[in-house]
């Protein structure tokens, strides 16, 4: 089905060799947005690795954003990566470079190269986590609240498939956090971009409802699964 962005058929998630999720089936759709719970070690940080293969799939079959994971290679990897934006709890920015500067770094590293095209790119995903006026700043010039919108905008550059977004409130103080949380929601829905979004703060879940997959006893629950 063209609709789906994400699908795992009775995939086994194993890393170093041990066995943390088994039997994962999961569908995501195109800008849908869903939670990832479940508690530290429950495995739902490895299944995120599986989706933009920082861990290798070898049983089951799982495609994400066109992509079969199983056929993944040092080639290929990177392809699917274009189509992944992915936030994780450290912003993981470049501490020597402008808020701009960041972004020219991931665009120039994916490809492009009209100068035109770039900063056309830049300043629109700047505008949509409204940080335009703060392009020149470095990352210590702003707050955590405003870091975690710069990667998300940093998430946006290539127009992906998919947001993957492990903790992503995980630094944040709670009103932060729920701005953080509101702003993926509205541009999933102004990109048609969908997201997954891990978290533990389960206040977030009871004020935001959505879908909620939850990771426990090595298995992957759909919660809609357990109403119906």
């Amino acid at each position: 089905m063209d609709n789906l962005i994400v699908q795992l058929k009775n995939i086994n998630v194993s890393q170093k060799g041990k066995k943390i999720l088994q039997g994962v089936n999961l569908k995501i759709s195109k800008g849908e947005f869903a939670y990832l719970i479940g508690k530290t070690g429950s495995g739902k940080s490895s299944l995120l690795k599986t989706l933009y293969a920082a861990l290798p799939l070898s049983e089951g079959k799982g495609e994400v954003a066109g992509f079969q994971l199983t056929d993944l290679d040092r080639r290929t990897i990177p392809l699917l990566r274009r189509k992944l934006g992915i936030v994780f709890q450290d912003f993981n920015l470049l501490s020597d470079r402008s808020v701009e500067e960041n972004m020219l770094f991931v665009l120039k590293a994916t490809g492009w190269q009209d100068k035109h095209a770039i900063e056309k790119r830049i300043v629109e995903v700047l505008e949509q986590v409204d940080l335009l006026e703060k392009r020149k700043k470095f990352p210590h010039e702003i707050s955590g609240g405003e870091q975690q919108r710069v990667v998300i905008a940093r998430a946006l550059l290539n127009k992906p498939a998919l947001i993957i977004a492990d903790e992503p409130t995980g630094n944040l103080d709670p009103e932060t956090s729920d701005d953080i949380l509101l702003l993926m929601r509205q541009l999933a829905q102004q990109n048609d971009t969908a997201v997954l979004f891990a978290t533990h703060d389960y206040r977030i879940l009871e004020n935001f409802p959505a879908r909620i997959i939850r990771c426990i006893n090595g298995r992957l629950i759909n919660e809609e699964d357990i109403v119906m």
